[in-house]
């Protein structure tokens, strides 16, 4: 009864004729896909190597705890939330709902989009130290550093901490992109990488244990953080 997701993938033959092995293969991929996009890297093995039973096991133990109800093709959430935010955003018009709409753009990779809400976000609440920040990261995106720098500066200056560090690392890649490595904010920059490798593993060390729609928002910074480390020697 046990096969592993790639001996079944690699009888197509056999799948296409038996419609119950077929949905159970669609299953299987379906759960494995949501555990490697969660990094539930255990699940995702288990789902891999187990005959069904793995895919169900992880759907009621995690799935139905962190993931929508029934079944969602990828992106239909943040589509859902997309339109939802808009709506609210025709009847309210608030700085708040078009900042969460730049997020969920940022969070698809849609910058020039992120950009023009966080923008619109700004226009009605100029202050806003979140809004800033996001933009700036955007920019930074859009390949933008010089931009992305004085927002990015500017909250640095009033909130050195924000975002658990993220905005710092924006900062310092801002920096960097402008030839400006002295400047960069990172103890790396200025030799002393234990420094800086142990502010990096706080970064991963949180993020490890944080809930899904924030390790989904943080999710390029991580990589940048994972990348980072790699490199210090």
């Amino acid at each position: 009864m046990f096969a592993s997701l790639l001996n079944l993938i690699s009888n197509w033959g056999f799948l296409l004729t038996n419609p119950v092995t077929l949905a159970i293969a669609a299953f299987q991929i379906w759960m494995l896909v949501h555990a490697i996009r969660n990094r539930e890297w255990v699940w995702a093995l288990f789902i891999f190597i187990g005959y069904g039973l793995g895919a169900f096991w992880y759907y009621f133990s995690v799935y139905r705890e962190t993931g929508p109800s029934g079944f969602e093709l990828p992106g239909a959430q943040s589509r859902a939330r997309v339109r939802e935010l808009q709506a609210k955003i025709h009847h309210l018009d608030n700085a708040y709902h078009h900042f969460q709409l730049g997020d969920v753009y940022f969070q698809r990779g849609k910058y020039a989009e992120a950009e023009k809400s966080y923008r619109a976000a700004l226009e009605r609440e100029p202050k806003d130290i979140d809004a800033r920040a996001h933009l700036g990261q955007c920019l930074l995106r859009l390949n933008r550093p010089a931009d992305a720098r004085p927002l990015l500066e500017g909250v640095m200056h009033e909130k050195p901490e924000h975002d658990y560090g993220h905005t710092m690392m924006a900062l310092a890649e801002a920096l960097t992109a402008l030839g400006e490595k002295d400047n960069a904010m990172l103890y790396a920059a200025k030799n002393q990488p234990e420094a800086a490798r142990a502010e990096l593993k706080v970064v991963l060390s949180d993020d490890a244990h944080a809930p899904s729609f924030q390790r989904k928002r943080d999710r390029v910074w991580i990589q940048r953080a994972r990348s980072l480390i790699g490199r210090l020697k």
